[in-house]
């Protein structure tokens, strides 16, 4: 058994990693090679800020490459029907209301891996997921945001 970290994530999660683990390796790396062949074309690499600038681009692709074969290779796929919607879980969708004045807000838990809080997907190492996962409909709580505290109601968990 490796101790490496798992990754949870939806399927969809999964492909989108794949789908970028694909494009650096087929397009984006032979790309920075290029860059990095036409920079020593002009000479002295001491001086050269085109040929710095490609190398730092090669070390950050090649950094997230093998950072998206980890996430992929440690994967743990959470798939809807292996939970009830009875409590608050990755891969579940939350909609709670911020109380007392009521604004309703939705979120999807999702793993770090595909997180992007702009879309409404949410880190389950987020403040806001800790204090939801694990709760049911109807429960009151304080949650912990990045503006400060707030207690709210869940409402739904799809």
């Amino acid at each position: 058994m490796s101790n490496e970290k798992q990754y949870p994530m939806t399927a969809a999660g999964k492909q989108k990693l794949q789908d970028e683990l694909e494009y650096l390796i087929s397009t984006k790396r032979k790309e920075v090679v290029e860059r990095i062949k036409i920079a020593r074309s002009f000479g002295d690499l001491s001086e050269n800020s085109e040929y710095d600038a490609a190398k730092d681009e090669q070390g950050f692709v090649e950094g997230r490459i093998t950072i998206l074969e980890a996430m992929i290779r440690n994967a743990v796929i959470i798939t809807e029907d292996q939970q009830s919607n009875d409590f608050v879980a990755i891969g579940k969708t939350v909609t709670f209301l911020e109380l007392p004045d009521g604004d309703e807000e939705t979120y999807t838990i999702v793993g770090s891996a595909e997180a992007d809080p702009i879309e409404g997907l949410i880190s389950n190492d987020s403040p806001i997921a800790k204090g939801l996962l694990g709760r049911k409909v109807g429960e009151e709580l304080k949650v912990t945001t990045p503006g400060g505290d707030m207690d709210v109601r869940i409402i739904t968990i799809k």
